[in-house]
């Protein structure tokens, strides 16, 4: 079975929430922990549920090595129980997200991805956002890569350290351990927002 589940979430899951479930599912594996981890993308939105990723998404993934089967999906109010923690790429979805949350407990598992880079800040031309690509060339694409590698190291950290503790609370007492941290929480080894109250860029349908 299973011990841990993130998901990422984008606006119609075909551009940014796929390339960084590709991503992530790469880096677990380097990682030796993608027996004890799972992962999985959907959108705020169901315009694009049942659709493959963006074709520029996936020639991208497949060019830079990564590997990606997707068919989109729209994320759920239900869906908080099934993950452990729920990725917002933007803070647009994190407002969304924590909108839809049914209890504080499913608010808590609400991170936004950029608040694990470390290079990340309010004045660097993103903010803490990963930009959509949806309207533009191919180099938009490449910045919104470039931007969700850079915070995968700090949520593997986040999540190996997760299990760390699972198992620990297991040995010690037989309880399970809740997400880290919570909405509007930072990053120890940053100090920045994980989940923040800023405007959104512009989305697609």
């Amino acid at each position: 079975m299973h011990e841990y589940s993130v998901c990422f979430v984008c606006t119609g899951n075909i551009c940014r929430s796929p390339m960084a479930e590709a991503v992530f599912r790469a880096r677990i594996a380097e990682a030796g922990l993608d027996g004890e981890v799972v992962t999985s993308s959907a959108g705020t939105g169901g315009w694009h549920a049942g659709d493959p990723a963006d074709p520029r998404t996936a020639a991208l993934l497949e060019e830079t090595g990564y590997e990606l089967d997707h068919v989109a999906q729209q994320f759920r109010r239900d869906g908080f129980a099934d993950h452990d923690l729920v990725v917002a790429l933007d803070e647009g979805h994190a407002r969304e997200l924590r909108a839809m949350a049914p209890s504080p407990g499913d608010e808590a598992k609400i991170r936004l991805l950029r608040g694990y880079d470390p290079t990340a800040a309010e004045d660097d031309g993103f903010g803490f956002d990963v930009p959509d690509p949806y309207y533009g060339g191919p180099e938009g694409f490449e910045e919104c890569l470039r931007l969700v590698e850079a915070a995968m190291s700090g949520l593997i950290a986040e999540v190996a350290a997760a299990l760390e503790q699972r198992a620990g609370d297991r040995g010690a007492s037989g309880s399970g351990a809740s997400a880290p941290g919570g909405a509007g929480s930072r990053d120890d080894s940053t100090g920045r927002p994980l989940v923040g109250e800023h405007n959104s860029t512009g989305e697609h349908p």
